[in-house]
């Protein structure tokens, strides 16, 4: 039986947000959000964090090639997040509260079949928002 092991691509992307529910008054998402909540925006530099588990192929040493994995971070996430407003341009948060957490649930979910495509398997999305706000996802 073949070892798990895990590798990570490090990325990073800047983007604007502003979290609030419509259906909430002025009040209420500052109460729910603070200044997250802001009718401005505001914006943050994220670093993201792809973890990719599998078995070593023993021919050539590797779960999957690591230039592989940031050329589908490249294409799948950073050309649809990198300088964006997370509200209104990320087709993949359409209808959601751009949280850290629910923008590592959904880079998850533009990853994980490709990932497996590749030989891998997903293992963890980890998304800093800053040096104090971090998101771990594992999936379902």
């Amino acid at each position: 039986m073949n070892e798990l092991v895990y590798i990570t691509r490090r990325e990073h992307f800047s983007a604007a947000h502003r979290l609030f529910l419509p259906e909430f008054s002025d009040e209420e998402n500052d109460r729910v959000f603070g200044k997250c909540s802001n009718p401005n925006w505001h914006g943050h530099n994220y670093i993201l964090f792809v973890t990719i588990k599998g078995p070593v192929d023993p021919k050539t040493g590797l779960i999957i090639h690591l230039r592989q994995v940031s050329k589908l971070i490249e294409e799948k996430i950073l050309r649809r997040i990198d300088h964006r407003n997370l509200n209104l341009e990320v087709d993949f948060l359409k209808g959601k509260v751009p949280t850290s957490e629910n923008v590592a649930i959904g880079i998850w979910n533009e990853l994980e079949q490709d990932v497996r495509n590749l030989g891998g398997i997903l293992h963890c999305i980890r998304l800093e928002q800053s040096e104090n706000n971090i998101v771990e996802y594992f999936g379902t």
